[in-house]
């Protein structure tokens, strides 16, 4: 997004950063609520404080590499949902595809506005576009990245719900989270999520301004 990554431009993604994740988190446990499981309403999660949501090093992660990042998950009680395989997916995909509404709705209302003349070229090259145009890319980096099928991501959740049944024993060990922690962290430290998601955050950011 930027060419050069200074102080200027940390302080500027500090403000999509924090929407973006706590909107993710946000959805996620809206979504459990209204399938009927108020675990993360007692928890304290149905509200829009980021101190709530976010978490150091997925916060972090996002700040500096502007390509991926997560914030603490939602808890959820499947126990309490009529149909706890598909109202699981739903409330793994709440958060992503949230993230993806906010950014194509912000940036085609900058579109318009730019098209209709509302906003002029001195606009274009301010602090507040930037903040603006951040938002969508940072939505989109948290959504896409959140769809990728990779424990712990949302997108293996939703993966889950089609997968053998016998399998779901090994899922719920300590052993696989701290497996797929591990392999997660040294796909994040190699880079290899920033060269996977770059190029389909910049497809999606030139197709909304195209």
């Amino acid at each position: 997004m930027f060419a050069d990554f200074n102080f200027y431009n940390l302080t500027l993604m500090v403000i999509p950063v924090l929407l973006a994740l706590t909107g993710h988190e946000f959805a996620h446990a809206w979504a459990a609520h209204s399938l009927g499981d108020d675990t993360a309403k007692r928890a304290g999660r149905l509200t829009f404080n980021p101190l709530v949501h976010l978490d150091f090093l997925g916060t972090f992660c996002l700040l500096l590499s502007q390509a991926y990042g997560w914030a603490k998950p939602v808890p959820v009680n499947p126990s309490n949902f009529r149909r706890p395989a598909r109202d699981l997916a739903l409330v793994a995909l709440a958060g992503p595809v949230l993230n993806i509404i906010l950014a194509l709705a912000l940036g085609l209302i900058l579109k318009t506005a730019f098209q209709a003349g509302l906003l002029n070229h001195m606009f274009n090259g301010s602090p507040l576009f930037k903040v603006l145009n951040l938002i969508v890319w940072v939505n989109l980096v948290v959504g896409i990245f959140n769809l990728l099928p990779l424990p712990p991501l949302d997108g293996f959740q939703v993966l889950a719900v089609f997968l053998p049944a016998s399998w779901s024993r090994f899922f719920t060990k300590k052993i696989f989270y701290l497996i797929s922690l591990t392999i997660f962290m040294c796909l994040a430290y190699l880079g290899l999520f920033s060269r996977l998601i770059r190029p389909i955050i910049v497809s999606l950011f030139s197709v909304i301004y195209g």
